[in-house]
């Protein structure tokens, strides 16, 4: 089985994103699974590792590690490694254009692609939620410059169809994300799958979906262009798993 879980965003602090993250450790199929954290986003962040450690080592059990690219220089052999003996991979939020121009450099999409195919389960929010899209909603350029920036569109993996936006309810720099989103969608039109804070969907072999929801208020949309108007539609969260046909087909 082949399982992308993207999400929005939210903090999983304190149990605060239970559902999301236990329902990435049983597509493991593992009582323990191996867990890599990827922080390339973050800059390879310590504090940030601190907290998954404790989050999903700690309190939930896995057997975590971590790959540093940025503080530490491994080589290829190491990377390979390290992606292809986890059961799931946890990729971190932050500058996702800085992440994929490295991860290209240095050959992690190509392993994290042999990784889909192994059947290691991929995850992640926000820069690591868009790194499996086509390509995503990124707010990359106001790491460079805070005070004058714009939303860009970032070249992902290309494992799941369409341009994601995360953070769909949340903003950078009091610029809001969901606005932003649909003027990009405009623009340049295709399929947008927007995603909120505290919310996810799971992607499974490519074929089937299902939306799962942290907290009541979190949601996640279909934003397309019609004419010359962009118009959303919630994608509906069920038990079941759907046929990603439905989730495509159902462009408002």
């Amino acid at each position: 089985m082949k399982a992308i879980v993207a999400i929005g965003g939210g903090k999983f602090t304190n149990g605060r994103r239970i559902a999301i993250d236990r329902e990435i450790i049983r597509l493991s199929n593992k009582k323990r699974p191996r867990l890599l954290f990827i922080p390339t986003a973050s800059s390879d962040s310590e504090l940030y590792w601190q907290h998954i450690s404790e989050y999903f080592g700690d309190f939930l059990k896995c057997r975590v590690d971590v790959l540093w690219l940025l503080k530490e220089r491994p080589s290829r052999e190491e990377i390979e490694r390290k992606i292809l003996s986890a059961d799931i991979i946890y990729v971190g939020g932050g500058n996702t254009l800085m992440m994929m121009r490295l991860w290209r450099r240095l050959g992690v999409d190509r392993f994290l692609r042999a990784a889909y195919e192994k059947g290691i389960v991929l995850s992640g929010s926000s820069a690591g939620s868009i790194c499996w899209f086509d390509s995503g909603h990124s707010d990359s350029m106001s790491f460079y410059n805070p005070k004058k920036w714009k939303y860009i569109n970032v070249k992902g993996l290309g494992l799941i169809k369409g341009i994601h936006c995360p953070h769909y309810n949340g903003m950078t720099g009091g610029v809001p994300r969901r606005r932003e989103f649909r003027e990009m969608m405009r623009k340049i039109g295709g399929l947008g799958i927007a995603i909120e804070n505290g919310c996810a969907i799971e992607f499974i072999d490519g074929r089937f979906y299902r939306v799962i929801a942290s907290r009541r208020n979190a949601h996640a949309y279909i934003v397309v262009k019609r004419g010359d108007k962009v118009v959303s539609q919630e994608i509906r969260q069920m038990q079941k798993l759907a046929p990603i046909e439905s989730l495509v087909d159902s462009r408002v």
